[in-house]
C-alpha cells in the first residue's frame, strides 16, 4: 500500500516513508514463452564472516540535506542515536552535531531558514503519520507551527525571491484535503493561498506567487494538471488528452514563465515537458529510455536536476542551463548518486551516494574545484563490506511469457555443493519497485545464508506503463502467479535448494505473502508478512481520510468495496485462511494508519485454528515501517529465527 500512495499521491505523501517499498525503470515485453530465463553471473564462492543483527544495526541511516545560510554546514536526519534526529555537519568535514534530542519520536530535519540558523523539522506520534511542522531556534526552543489533533502537515517550500515566507500544506480545516498556507518567517503569521475543496493535490507554486500547480489523479496511471490563478481564484485544465496518460507537475521555472512537468502520454516512459504560461504551448524538454522520476531547478535556474529510474537504480542528470550541456558528476565507487541539493549560491551541491554494500553517505561537491568531500561514514564499524554482496539484475519469463525483472542477492557461501534456502521478497505497493542499493534486512538474511530474490512482479513501477497497469483488478491472480514462477526460477539456479523456498514482504508484499500461502498453499515452505493486507474490504474502507483525493484511483487499481464485494472477498486471504498450512510470521506496527492492526490480528487468529506454527510480533510505538533501531533489530532477529527454524531446517519439498 505504501507505494501506491507514493505514486498516486506524491503531493500528499506527507511523511518520510520507511516502509518496505521503493520508488520507481523498460516495458516488460511479452516475448515467446519458450525463451529461457536469464541466468545470473556466477561469482566464485568465498569465505564470509557471519554477523549478528546488532552489527547490522550499528549502521546509520541518513536522509535530507539543507545548507546553512553561510553554506558552511549541512542539516540532515540521522538515526545514529537509535532514533531519527536532526543533525548538522561542517561542509569541510567533522563530527555531526545533534540539533534535536528526541528519545521517543523519530524527528526528521526539513530545512535551515535561509537567513538565520533556525531550522524546520517534523515528526508524528508513534508512527501514526500525523506529522506536524516545528521550528527550532539556535537556543534550543521549539514551536509547533501546525498544532492540533488529527492534523497532518508538510513543508511546501520557501518564497525564493526574498525568503520572507515559506509555504505549508495542512489538512486541519478538512481532514480529507490539504490547503496551502503562506507563513511569515518572522512572526509565523499565515495567509491562506489555496483552499482545497475538490481533492486536488498541490504540487508547486510559482516564484511570483501567481500560480499554483495542482495534480488531479483519475486512476493510478491517468492524471491531469491544473493551474490555479491565485488572484482570480480560478482553475485552468492544461493537460486534456485521449486514452491513458500520466501528467504530474514538477516545478515552475525560476522566472515564473513555464511549468515543467512529467508525462508518459504517447509513450511507455515518463519524459520532461514544459508548459509556457503566456502562450499555453507545451513542448518536450528531456527524454530517456526509462522513466524520468523528477526534475527541479537550482535557485536561479543555473542548473536543472533530473533523476532517471534505470533498471532498478537511480541515474542523475545535472544540466548546466546556460551552457546547454550536462555537468559531469563526481566519479565514485560502484553505486548511485541520489538526492542532489544545490546550495543557494549555486557554487556547491550536496548529495547521497548509495551502493549494494554501502549505505547512503552524505557528500558535498564544489563546482569550482571539482572536489567531492564525504561527510559521513555510515557502515557499521563491525561490518566488512567484502562480506556483503553485490546485487544482480536478472529476468525470467512468467507463466504467460511476460518478462519479470528482479534484483538477486546470492550469499558468498552458496554453491552447487552447498545449496542455500531462498526467499522471494515482494515489495510494497501495489506498484512499488525492488531496487538496487543497500538493504540491512536483505544483507542480514544473505549473510546468514539465504538467497533473496527481490521480485518486480507485473504492476511494478519503472518498467513502462503497460507493465505498470498489468495488475489492475488482478491482485491475488496474475501478479501472484509471477511470484510462483519466481520460486520456480530460484529452484532452477544450481546453488538454490528448491525444496526450501519461502516468501516474504511488507505492506502490499505482506498481502502477497498471505495470498501465496492461502491460494497456493503448497508453493512455499514459509511466509513472513510484515504489516500486510489480509482483508481488502476493510482496508479499502478504512484508508486515512487524507487519501480522499486518490480513493477512486485506489478502487480502480484494487477494487471498489461497495460495488465489488465478492471479488474483494475472493482475493482476501482472511476469508481463505483455512487453506494456510505453512508456518507464518506476522509483524505489525500498532499505530499503522494504512494497514491497521486488525488486519494482522485476525489473520493470526484464523491461521492459528489450522494448528500450524504462527508467530506474531506487534510494536506499540511503530506505524507502517520502522523508525526506531531497537524495533527494527527485534523484527529482523525474529524473522531470522523464524526462518532458521522453519525454512533452513525444513526438507519437505513443496508440490507446486
Amino acid at each position: 500500500m505504501s507505494s501506491l500512495i507514493s505514486r498516486v499521491v506524491a503531493a500528499v505523501a506527507l511523511v518520510p516513508t520507511l516502509a518496505l517499498a521503493a520508488p520507481p525503470a523498460a516495458p516488460a515485453k511479452k516475448p515467446e514463452a519458450t525463451a529461457p530465463a536469464s541466468k545470473p553471473v556466477k561469482p566464485a564462492a568465498r569465505p564470509s564472516k557471519q554477523y549478528a543483527i546488532d552489527h547490522f544495526m550499528a549502521t546509520t541511516k541518513l536522509a535530507g540535506a539543507s545548507f546553512s545560510p553561510d553554506e558552511k554546514k549541512l542539516l540532515f536526519s540521522s538515526n545514529e542515536s537509535g532514533i531519527f534526529n536532526a543533525y548538522s555537519v561542517p561542509v569541510s568535514g567533522g563530527k555531526p552535531a545533534a540539533l534535536t534530542q528526541s528519545k521517543k519520536e523519530s524527528t526528521f530535519a526539513v530545512s535551515y531558514f535561509p537567513n538565520d540558523e533556525r531550522i524546520l523539522f517534523t515528526h508524528d506520534q508513534g508512527g501514526n503519520e500525523d506529522n506536524h511542522l516545528y521550528v527550532r531556534t539556535p537556543d534550543g526552543k521549539e514551536k509547533d507551527l501546525t498544532p492540533g489533533t488529527k492534523v497532518k502537515a508538510q513543508f511546501f517550500g520557501w518564497k525564493a525571491d526574498d525568503y520572507s515566507a515559506f509555504y505549508v500544506l495542512t489538512n486541519e480545516r478538512d481532514p480529507k484535503f490539504f490547503d496551502l498556507y503562506k507563513y511569515d518567517v518572522k512572526t509565523y503569521e499565515r495567509t491562506l493561498l489555496y483552499q482545497n475543496d475538490a481533492g486536488y493535490q498541490p504540487s508547486d507554486i510559482s516564484r511570483d506567487e501567481k500560480w499554483i500547480a495542482l495534480d488531479k489523479p483519475r486512476t493510478t496511471a491517468d492524471s491531469n494538471i491544473y493551474l490555479y490563478d491565485v488572484a482570480k481564484k480560478e482553475l485552468k485544465h492544461i493537460t486534456p488528452h485521449q486514452g491513458t496518460a500520466m501528467y504530474s507537475a514538477a516545478e515552475f521555472d525560476p522566472a515564473s514563465t513555464a511549468l515543467y512537468y512529467l508525462t508518459d502520454d504517447g509513450s511507455e516512459f515518463k519524459r520532461v515537458a514544459r508548459y509556457t504560461l503566456a502562450t499555453g504551448k507545451s513542448e518536450d524538454v528531456e527524454r530517456a529510455d526509462w522513466d524520468i522520476m523528477y526534475t527541479y531547478f537550482s535557485r536561479t535556474g543555473a542548473y536543472r536536476v533530473s533523476g532517471i529510474n534505470e533498471d532498478g537504480r537511480t541515474v542523475i542528470r545535472l544540466h548546466d542551463m546556460k551552457a546547454g550541456k550536462q555537468v559531469a558528476l563526481p566519479q565514485l565507487p560502484e553505486g548511485d548518486i541520489t538526492s542532489v541539493a544545490i546550495a543557494r549560491s549555486e557554487k556547491r551541491m550536496a548529495f547521497y551516494h548509495n551502493g549494494d554494500r554501502s549505505p547512503s553517505n552524505l557528500y558535498v561537491y564544489d563546482f569550482g574545484t571539482g572536489k567531492a568531500t564525504r561527510l559521513t561514514n555510515t557502515l557499521s564499524p563491525h561490518l566488512d563490506a567484502e562480506d556483503l554482496v553485490e546485487a544482480q539484475v536478472v529476468r525470467f519469463k512468467s507463466f504467460d511469457g511476460m518478462e519479470i525483472p528482479n534484483i538477486l542477492f546470492k550469499p558468498h557461501q552458496a554453491t552447487a555443493e552447498n545449496k542455500a534456502p531462498a526467499i522471494v521478497f515482494v515489495h510494497g505497493g501495489p506498484g512499488g519497485q525492488t531496487r538496487k542499493g543497500y538493504s540491512p534486512l536483505i544483507q542480514f538474511l544473505v549473510n546468514h545464508g539465504y538467497v533473496v530474490l527481490g521480485i518486480n512482479n507485473r504492476g511494478s513501477s519503472g518498467y513502462g506503463k503497460t507493465f505498470f497497469t498489468a495488475d489492475d483488478q488482478k491482485h491475488g491472480k496474475e501478479p501472484l502467479l509471477d511470484c510462483i514462477e519466481a520460486k520456480k526460477y530460484l529452484a532452477s539456479l544450481p546453488y538454490v535448494d528448491g525444496s526450501r523456498v519461502g516468501i516474504a514482504g511488507g505492506s502490499y508484499g505482506g498481502y502477497m505473502t498471505l495470498a501465496a500461502l492461502a491460494f497456493h498453499p503448497d508453493a512455499f515452505n514459509v511466509g513472513v508478512d510484515i504489516f500486510g493486507v489480509s482483508n481488502w474490504l476493510r482496508t479499502l474502507k478504512s484508508v486515512p481520510p487524507y487519501w480522499e483525493s486518490i480513493r477512486e484511483a485506489l478502487y480502480q487499481e484494487v477494487g471498489n468495496p461497495e460495488k465489488q464485494e465478492q471479488m474483494l472477498r475472493d482475493i482476501s486471504p482472511l476469508f481463505h485462511a483455512e487453506k494456510i498450512k505453512r508456518p507464518l510470521l506476522v509483524i505489525q506496527g500498532a499505530n499503522d494508519p494504512r494497514v491497521i492492526k486488525p488486519e494482522s490480528d485476525e489473520i493470526v487468529q484464523a491461521v492459528q485454528k489450522n494448528k500450524v506454527p504462527v508467530e506474531y510480533v506487534v510494536f506499540p510505538d511503530e506505524g507502517h515501517g520502522f523508525t526506531k533501531k531497537k524495533n527494527e533489530a527485534e523484527a529482523y532477529s525474529r524473522m531470522l529465527g523464524f526462518l532458521e527454524q522453519y525454512l533452513k531446517k525444513s526438507g519437505t519439498s513443496p508440490t507446486n
